[in-house]
């Protein structure tokens, strides 16, 4: 149960009070070590997926927690953002705020409805018609850049470059959802 992938996922929702205790630190450079920590999060994620099937060290219990992990950090940091850009006055363009709420209302809506669509497909027996698509991969790696930007703000152009990628992740986020949801009901019209 406890091997290395499994540690580094319990490792990454270990760094989730570690990322929120940064980004709310009343100091210069905490919003890039909030961002750094977040990043840390996000590699390990990727690194913890690559060793589990090189090393074949897939458990029951790390096919539970990785896509917990993944979907506690994603949330815990788009409701940061949110509640922060809420606040936020851009003198260019003073509701910005909206262009990440909205965004972010929608991947949380996104991760739960794919994560409960998975759970019921797994109980027929048709995870596999579910899994992860090159598009949700896309989806989460301009998702992790843009909040990662969002996190950080260093400038202008990185909010705005955030904003940007969070809408793109959007896009591929609801094309996803509609790939899966596509492949559910199938299921869902058969009568019992």
């Amino acid at each position: 149960m406890f091997n290395i992938p499994n540690i580094l996922t319990l490792i990454r929702l270990g760094l989730i009070p570690v990322f929120i205790m940064l980004f709310y630190m009343p100091s210069d450079m905490s919003n890039f070590y909030a961002a750094i920590v977040f990043v840390i999060a996000a590699l390990t994620d990727l690194l913890d997926g690559y060793l589990a099937r090189r090393m074949k060290l897939t458990t029951k219990f790390g096919a539970f927690l990785d896509p917990v992990a993944d979907k506690i950090i994603v949330c815990t940091a788009l409701v940061l953002i949110v509640e922060h850009y809420s606040l936020y006055r851009d003198v260019l363009y003073p509701h910005l705020g909206k262009f990440i709420t909205i965004p972010a209302m929608i991947i949380i809506a996104r991760e739960i409805t794919v994560s409960a669509l998975r759970e019921w497909m797994a109980e027929l027996g048709k995870r596999a018609n579910v899994a992860v698509s090159w598009i949700g991969k896309w989806k989460t790696t301009i998702q992790l850049i843009a909040i990662s930007g969002l996190i950080w703000r260093y400038n202008e152009v990185m909010i705005y470059a955030g904003v940007v990628a969070l809408i793109i992740a959007t896009v591929l986020t609801i094309w996803s959802m509609m790939i899966y949801l596509k492949a559910g009901w199938v299921y869902m019209k058969e009568e019992k």
